[in-house]
Order: structure tokens, then C-alpha cells, then sequence
């Protein structure tokens, strides 16, 4: 793999990285200094790399596995603090609150939730990646993923309901 393969293949999914990346190591400013050693081991190993049949799925398992690396020299937890609903802006303040306390709920459920579902979960509802691209990064198969979500999503459902339906 010659450097503009390298640059088309590889590189251009640096971005694409940059969530899950950020996500797991808890920072921008963390996750930017990941990617760039994550390239520069790719780049080490480009040749190998430019036979492999499943290129994105690669450098995203790469990656994760870098992250999780880091995690455990540091020995720090997962953070979820990262993650916003988008608050809608209004003039009414009853609206804004609720949206508030929708986004604290989701954050509680979301932490009770085992780690694979809640993983796979932020990474297609939240961070908007594909099926292949998950199953690639979390070593599972695309059918596994998708019971994983399913139970995920009907969790939260569940527990949103349980609440909701409490307060009516």
C-alpha cells in the first residue's frame, strides 16, 4: 500500500473514529492524540494492511483496541458524561427542564445497562455507525449486534415508560 492508498483506505476514516475514539478515552484532546499514534501504527503496518479484506473494519478494531489499551495504564472508568441530547432552545422554560431531566434519565439507564449493549447502543443511535462498522469493532457477528441492540433499546424503553408512566 503506497502512501495515497494509505491516505484513501486508512486515513480518510480518521474522522469517523473521532467519536467512538473520544467516547472511550473521555477528550477530544485525548482522543486526537489516539488517532494520530492509531495512524502512525497503521502507516507501520500498511503492507499488511493493504491485503486485508475488510480494511475499515481494521482500523476500526484497531482502534477500539487501542483505547481499551490506554484505559487499562490508566485504569480509568468509561465515562458517559460526554454525551448531550440536543436541548432544544425555547421560550418556554417548562420544556427546556424536561428536555433536562429526559437527558439525566437516558444517562442513568444508559449506566445500568450491561457494557456491550451499552456500547453498541451509543455507537449506532448516538454516534450514527453502521452495522458492519460496529460488528467490525466490537469483534461480533452483524446479527449479535442487532439482538444486542434490540435488547438495549427495548431496556431503555421499558425504563422510560416505567418512569413516565409513574408520573401520569
Amino acid at each position: 500500500m503506497n502512501k495515497s492508498e494509505f491516505r484513501l483506505k486508512v486515513f480518510s476514516l480518521s474522522e469517523r473514529l473521532f467519536p467512538m475514539v473520544s467516547r472511550m478515552l473521555g477528550s477530544n484532546g485525548n482522543a486526537e492524540d489516539a488517532i494520530q499514534e492509531i495512524m502512525m501504527k497503521l502507516w507501520i503496518k500498511r503492507k499488511e494492511i493493504g491485503n486485508h479484506p475488510n480494511i475499515t473494519g481494521l482500523v476500526f478494531l484497531t482502534a477500539r483496541n487501542y483505547c481499551i489499551d490506554v484505559l487499562r495504564k490508566r485504569r480509568l472508568e468509561i465515562e458517559d458524561t460526554f454525551f448531550e441530547l440536543e436541548i432544544l432552545k425555547s421560550d418556554n422554560l417548562h420544556e427546556e427542564l424536561e428536555w433536562r431531566e429526559l437527558n439525566k434519565m437516558i444517562k442513568k439507564i444508559l449506566k445500568s445497562l450491561p457494557e456491550k449493549q451499552k456500547e453498541i447502543l451509543i455507537m449506532r443511535d448516538l454516534e450514527g455507525y453502521e452495522f458492519l462498522e460496529i460488528a467490525a469493532a466490537t469483534q461480533l457477528k452483524i446479527e449479535h449486534v442487532r439482538v444486542l441492540l434490540s435488547r438495549a433499546r427495548k431496556e431503555v424503553s421499558v425504563k422510560l415508560e416505567k418512569y413516565y408512566g409513574y408520573e401520569r
